[in-house]
């Protein structure tokens, strides 16, 4: 069974890159994304660090780090929204 997952998730990976290469979607498609990926990054690491919010904590991982880079620093208010529905 875990072997039917890792071809599935190498098949999807392999099929999604083809389809933006395929696309040639704009150079600074990448550079923005990533900068918005490395921003939301150190915004998340800077709030958990810093002592701005006390009792909270938002983990670094890719789906935080996700929602923050699409939605931006509202995101970071919907990650702790969720934790807060979630664990309270």
């Amino acid at each position: 069974m875990k072997t039917f997952w890792i071809v599935m998730l190498i098949a999807s990976s392999a099929a999604l890159l083809l389809l933006v290469l395929r696309r040639q979607v704009a150079k600074g498609w990448f550079v923005r994304f990533g900068t918005h990926l490395a921003l939301a990054a150190f915004a998340i690491y800077a709030l958990n660090f810093s002592g701005w919010i006390t009792g909270w904590y938002v983990p670094l991982n890719p789906a935080t780090i996700g929602a923050v880079t699409v939605l931006g620093l509202p995101g970071v208010a919907l990650v702790l929204g969720f934790q807060h529905l979630l664990l309270a």
